[in-house]
């Protein structure tokens, strides 16, 4: 019987942080750089780059885990989602 640890995926909570630090990411046209926070782990912070303003949002997982990919995506969508196509702002 082996010892050895089998090949796998690590558990998310041991996931490294992305090699790209920052990211930058394309939702639905709208262009954002990602930068995780050094010392918050799971914590980001989004720079919405394309936006008529400058502008963006912070997300801190509580668990600690990296977020992955499909995450931040729908992480965006969500602010996107709640912009106020006149002002460019969050809706009120």
């Amino acid at each position: 019987m082996s010892t050895e640890p089998e090949p796998g995926l690590a558990p998310e909570h041991t996931r490294p942080c992305y090699a790209e630090d920052p990211i930058v990411m394309t939702v639905d046209g709208q262009n954002f750089r990602i930068r995780q926070r050094a010392e918050t782990p799971g914590g980001y912070d989004f720079d919405w780059l394309s936006g008529p303003h400058d502008y963006g949002f912070g997300i801190t997982r509580a668990d600690g885990c990296a977020m992955a990919l499909p995450e931040m995506e729908e992480a965006i969508r969500n602010f996107l989602a709640e912009i106020d196509p006149a002002t460019g702002y969050l809706k009120e």
